[in-house]
């Protein structure tokens, strides 16, 4: 029989798997990414557009997820 401890690590466990595959199921941006970030216009890294479909560099697109889940 398991004790409380053992309860929260498996509630844990499965909070996390949940998070995971919903992160996973979101869709990926295709297509050419660009050069420049829509929002700031600074130089996006060439190992950022390498991922493809990408159009804000990481702070704009960091605040553009917080701004989209309140």
């Amino acid at each position: 029989m398991g004790d409380w401890l053992d309860n929260a690590k498996a509630i844990e466990e499965l909070e996390r798997e949940r998070s995971i595959a919903a992160q996973l199921a979101k869709p990926r941006p295709t297509g050419p990414s660009r050069s420049h970030c829509k929002d700031c216009d600074n130089q996006i890294p060439a190992a950022r557009q390498a991922l493809g479909g990408i159009a804000r560099c990481t702070p704009c697109q960091t605040t553009f997820e917080k701004g989209n889940r309140r």
